[in-house]
């Protein structure tokens, strides 16, 4: 069995624990949890995961996973508002730094009605358990320091995970063990 093997294992014990359950970290805090990895490891954490979310809401827990792709999302909501060919067109005669600003714009990526996050909230069930994946895939647009930031709302009973391509140091997120993120989390790595 691999080390990343062997910590999903884990995560997959600790999920089923009271304290993850009922959403308390150490002192009582909302638990956010990241469950890092090495970038080159992409798909095979996505199948991982896919089959964690099978097994886990066919059991008999009383919560269901709810995974969130953070690149699906940005898609989704390009396309609710009529943008994503727009962005196509963008980005080939400004380049990727512009269009990223511009869907930043579009999406209120910075601000506190933030579309990402409203979507999360407005979309997870109560009792529910919720993986957040894509932050590879949806970089540089999203930072994941910009969602675990702003998810309060919808996380005061409900666990969050998020899949993390890199290195989660316990302080600080390193993406794909190069891109230094200057922010401090408040959340306990998963495994």
């Amino acid at each position: 069995m691999t080390e990343l093997e062997e910590r999903f294992k884990i995560a997959e014990e600790e999920m089923k624990k009271p304290s993850f359950l009922n959403n308390k970290g150490l002192g009582n805090e909302t638990g956010y949890y990241i469950f890092d990895y090495p970038a080159e490891q992409e798909l095979f954490v996505r199948e991982r995961v896919d089959f964690i979310v099978k097994k886990y809401n066919r059991s008999e827990s009383e919560r269901q996973i709810v995974v969130f792709d953070l690149y699906d999302i940005i898609i989704k909501l390009l396309e609710e508002k009529g943008y994503l060919e727009k962005n196509f067109d963008f980005e080939k005669s400004k380049g990727l730094d512009r269009v990223s600003k511009a869907i930043g714009n579009t999406l209120r990526l910075t601000s506190a009605d933030n579309l990402v996050i409203k979507y999360i909230n407005e979309n997870a069930p109560e009792n529910s358990i919720i993986f957040i994946t894509g932050v590879g895939k949806s970089y540089p647009i999203v930072r994941a320091h910009s969602i675990l930031n702003n998810l309060h709302p919808v996380s005061d009973d409900i666990p969050i995970v998020m899949f993390y391509p890199g290195k989660f140091t316990g302080q600080e997120l390193i993406l794909f063990n190069e891109i230094k993120d200057d922010n401090y989390y408040r959340a306990f790595r998963l495994a």
